[in-house]
């Protein structure tokens, strides 16, 4: 069985892209901490490929970026290749199947005049209801 399930932080903004056949396809990176320290105490972290198709990459298109933390579960596909120089290198990326989104919906957006952050009700400004006002 291949799977894998990986959450770690956007490592930069995905980039969505069509095939020919118009296709949907997100590539974005993600780095995943590890469990352990190294010998300096510094946590180290592994860099990853992903790949989403369809409406999956649309999404991560659109509500993801930099920084942002999540949960991605897919399957690990390996590519034998040759670069310019004639070398052979191999590429392990992660293509998801699915994508969950970790970070709250507004962390670290910044408030912009078309979109104010919503601002948080205190309990003095709530309006007290009485049961008899309930329509159930």
């Amino acid at each position: 069985m291949n799977k894998v399930f990986l959450i770690g932080r956007l490592t930069r903004d995905p980039e969505l892209s069509a095939t020919p056949s118009g296709v949907s396809v997100c590539k974005f990176g993600l780095a995943v901490n590890r469990n352990f320290t190294n010998a300096d105490g510094e946590r180290e972290a592994d860099f990853f490929n992903i790949t989403a198709w369809r409406a999956l990459a649309e999404n991560c298109s659109k509500y993801l970026t930099k920084g942002k933390k999540i949960c991605v579960v897919g399957n690990i596909q390996v590519r034998n290749y040759e670069d310019r120089d004639g070398n052979k290198r191999t590429s392990v990326d992660i293509v998801a199947e699915d994508v969950e989104f970790l970070s709250p919906k507004d962390e670290d957006e910044p408030e912009t005049p078309q979109k104010p952050k919503a601002k948080k009700k205190t309990v003095a400004e709530l309006k007290h209801v009485e049961n008899e006002d309930l329509p159930f």
